[in-house]
Order: structure tokens, then C-alpha cells, then sequence
């Protein structure tokens, strides 16, 4: 009876505690995968349908949707609507450049698609660092979209206010380049956690909010990243797929404009016309 009971009880003990370390797995998994990046995780079941009332539509690449078949993307269409633009992986952090990035800035604008070109933050790295080394690696065109910053993650250890003053050290930067408001791309919640500043309020907004049918992100925005488990024809695999909140004509008004040339002041008519006749 003694055996029974401690091979029983034992048994028991045993399975409690490979519960135990299952949950604790779970919960590590969890915190330090899921958690973070958890907006960018596929739905279990499957894409939701796309959000109604929106006709200008668009996709963000990079290496990962590998080399795409340019011919058959231009034809694609989206909820029965034109591709319309492009948002492509240029950089990351003060070194890395996208492996696909040149190809991808290329053919989209030979294939008619309005391009746009982001930068990955990285918290390892000084945001003059990162602006300097986008400038470097990317030329935006008057056609162009505005240069993206993509902000994903705050490191640990800075406050909310240092980290704030880093991103528009790089904002900044980049803005005197171009001379038009970077657009900052970042999922909604983490707006609200840290760039929730008044001196944020002028920049255009590329929000991130998936499996949803109506943006729960209240404030001002551009463009909507609604889902990352499109399917399209011309890329194998999964691509993000977004909108624009406007029409077509507002969404030409944002691009990068054609430079203005400067009027100069002929100085010998200026100064024959200056003379007072007394």
C-alpha cells in the first residue's frame, strides 16, 4: 500500500512539475518574444477582411519578399484597386544596408509605383550616426516619397525624454536634406507610450495596426500597415500591405516637390531703378 501511494503521489509531484516548467517556458517565450513585436505576429486564423472605405493601397518590402517579379507586381490589384506605392527597407542602423534595397528603389519607380525608402532605428547606435549614414546610402528623388523613419523600440535604459530628443536629432537631420517632414512610421500603442510630444504632431504618421477593421489609433495619420499576411502576385510569401487616408491627389501633394529655382535680382536693374531723381 506504501508503494502504491508514493509511486502515485510521486507521479503526481513529477507531472506538477513538468507543468510548472512548461509554464515558465511559456511565459519567458511570451515576454521576451511575443510581447515586443507582438503586432507583427500572424493571425491564427487566417487575414480578416480589409478595411472598407479606402481606395488608395500600397505594400512596404525588403529582402525578405527576396526578388520580386516586377512585371506581374505592377499588375496586381487589391480589393479590385491599383497598387499605388511603395515603401522599401533602405537602411538599419549606422551600417547595414538592405541587400535588396537598390534593386527595389529601382524597379519600383520603372514600373510606375510611387516609392518611398525607410530606415530602421537601432538603439545600438547614435541617431547622428543613423541619419548621416541614410543620407549616404539613399537619393531621393521630387516624386519620391518623404524619407521614413521606422521606431519600433525603446532601449531600457534611457528615459522617455533622451529617447525622444534622439529621434528628432535624426528627424531633423534628414528634414534639412529634403526640406519636407519625415513621415515616422511605428505601431499605435507605442506612439501613445513615447512619442505622445507636441513636437511630434507635425510629422505624418505611418501606423502599424493589424487584424483590426477600423484604426483604433486616434490621432492624425497617413498611412495604415493593416495587415503583414498579404498575398500578392509577383512575391512568394507573405508582404505587408497598406493604405493611404486620403485621396490619390493628397497622396501626390505629400510627395518630395520639384525644386523651385531661385529667382535672382539683376543688380544692374536694381540699382538703375533704386536711383532717386532729385
Amino acid at each position: 500500500m506504501l508503494r502504491a501511494w508514493l509511486k502515485s503521489h510521486t507521479k503526481a509531484f513529477l507531472s506538477g512539475i513538468g507543468m510548472f516548467i512548461a509554464l515558465f517556458y511559456c511565459i519567458l517565450f511570451y515576454t521576451f518574444l511575443v510581447s515586443p513585436s507582438g503586432f507583427r505576429w500572424r493571425a491564427i486564423f487566417g487575414d480578416p477582411d480589409y478595411p472598407k472605405g479606402y481606395k488608395i493601397h500600397g505594400i512596404d518590402i525588403s529582402h525578405y519578399q527576396k526578388d520580386i517579379n516586377w512585371d506581374r507586381l505592377r499588375n496586381a490589384l487589391i480589393q479590385t484597386y491599383p497598387i499605388r506605392f511603395v515603401f522599401i527597407k533602405s537602411t538599419e542602423g549606422d551600417s547595414h544596408l538592405d541587400k535588396n534595397f537598390r534593386d527595389n528603389f529601382y524597379w519600383a519607380k520603372e514600373n510606375g509605383l510611387i516609392r518611398g525608402a525607410y530606415h530602421f532605428w537601432s538603439n545600438k547606435s547614435s541617431a547622428r550616426r543613423q541619419a548621416y549614414f541614410f543620407l549616404a546610402m539613399v537619393q531621393l528623388s521630387p516624386g519620391d516619397l518623404p524619407p521614413v523613419l521606422d521606431v519600433e523600440s525603446k532601449p531600457k535604459n534611457l528615459t522617455v525624454q533622451d529617447f525622444q530628443q534622439n529621434i528628432l536629432t535624426w528627424l531633423h537631420i534628414v528634414e534639412d536634406r529634403y526640406h519636407v517632414k519625415p513621415i515616422i512610421y511605428t505601431y499605435y500603442k507605442f506612439k501613445d507610450l513615447y512619442l505622445s510630444d507636441s513636437r511630434f504632431d507635425d510629422y505624418p504618421y505611418w501606423i502599424a495596426h493589424y487584424y483590426v477593421d477600423k484604426m483604433e489609433y486616434e490621432g492624425p495619420w497617413k498611412f495604415w500597415q493593416h495587415t503583414d499576411a498579404g498575398r500578392l502576385p509577383g512575391i512568394s510569401g507573405y508582404v505587408d500591405l497598406d493604405i493611404y487616408n486620403g485621396s490619390y491627389y493628397d497622396l501626390r501633394q505629400l510627395l518630395i516637390p520639384v525644386p523651385q529655382p531661385v529667382q535672382r535680382i539683376d543688380s544692374t536693374s536694381f540699382d538703375s531703378l533704386s536711383i532717386v531723381e532729385e
